[in-house]
């Protein structure tokens, strides 16, 4: 017996739809990597085509088989990392929905880092948030796809302006005391004064060409790098020394945290073609204060060369 195929139906209202698919897949991804243990990331999809009007519904079972399909030769070795998991199921989308000229992808995912504290060595596990997507546009050959990744990191920051006032209270007091002016300055400029932290959240995301390659890792590194320091879930006396001396040493406004950033990613990803879009924003969530300091910048990356350029 042959069961109907209600989807290829016509429906009554005959409209296009933009978006046709399912959210909030939950998958474990598995990506294998040469000489290494695979990378494991808890991932949630979002997965979509578009609808012509001739069609009631779109065929929802080919959006998880593909998934699964991708998932798969991502295990095998036959996908470059995390990066290129959303463009290869966004290509593959197009083939199983012969009707649709559009695909999209969204992942988010969580990824456990085996991290060593800077002192002691000691071993300990962080979060990072991985978001990733991609479009594929059909064409008359081989489809056209841009896609994006990107990550959300937890870092410190030490807040540059309490941290001045802190130094002209010391500075004052270390006269009274008859210290000579010399020996001030160099008190000061070898032991940070005290200031109010802030745990900051990063966000740094990359949208290219189907291929460019962006190394997630890479991307890590630029936010982990462009925050006062650097944290740890596990922290022995030392290490916990280290980490707070670092941190007020390298004050920075979340303003700071965000052009570093951009000027971080110029260099590291030179290659880049300049119509490379960056996301970059910084939250820091205030200890002294009941809000939170936040700044973005979006931006092609040949926009933020010129921009550095100039000021250079």
């Amino acid at each position: 017996m042959e069961l109907p195929d209600t989807q290829s139906t016509l429906p009554e209202v005959r409209i296009n739809l933009t978006r046709v698919g399912v959210k909030n897949v939950k998958k474990l991804v598995e990506v294998a990597r040469p000489g290494k243990r695979p990378v494991i990331f808890i991932s949630s999809f979002d997965v979509f085509v578009d609808l012509p009007s001739s069609l009631k519904g779109a065929n929802m079972s080919r959006n998880f088989e593909v998934i699964d399909e991708v998932l798969q030769q991502a295990v095998q070795g036959k996908v470059n990392g995390i990066e290129d998991v959303c463009n290869s199921v966004a290509r593959k989308l197009l083939d199983h929905h012969e009707y649709s000229d559009r695909t999209e992808v969204r992942m988010n995912s969580t990824y456990m880092m085996r991290r060593q504290t800077p002192v002691s060595g000691t071993e300990c596990d962080e979060v990072v948030k991985v978001v990733a997507s991609a479009i594929a546009q059909r064409n008359k050959s081989n489809p056209i796809v841009r896609k994006s990744i990107g990550a959300e990191v937890t870092g410190i920051t030490a807040c540059p302006c309490a941290q001045n006032i802190m130094k002209e209270v010391a500075a004052s007091k270390l006269r009274d005391l008859n210290i000579p002016e010399e020996k001030i300055a160099e008190f000061l400029r070898d032991v940070p004064m005290a200031t109010h932290n802030q745990r900051g959240e990063g966000f740094l995301c990359i949208e290219t060409d189907d291929d460019q390659c962006v190394n997630l890792e890479d991307i890590i590194a630029i936010l982990k790098d462009s925050m006062s320091a650097k944290i740890y879930e596990l922290l022995k006396r030392g290490d916990e020394s280290y980490v707070v001396l670092n941190a007020h040493k390298n004050a920075r406004f979340v303003e700071d945290c965000v052009r570093e950033m951009a000027k971080r990613v110029v260099n590291d990803f030179s290659f880049l073609p300049g119509d490379s879009l960056i996301r970059i924003r910084q939250t820091n969530k205030e200890s002294i204060h009941q809000h939170d300091a936040y700044a973005e910048r979006k931006a092609t990356i040949a926009e933020l060369r010129a921009e550095l350029q100039e000021t250079s």
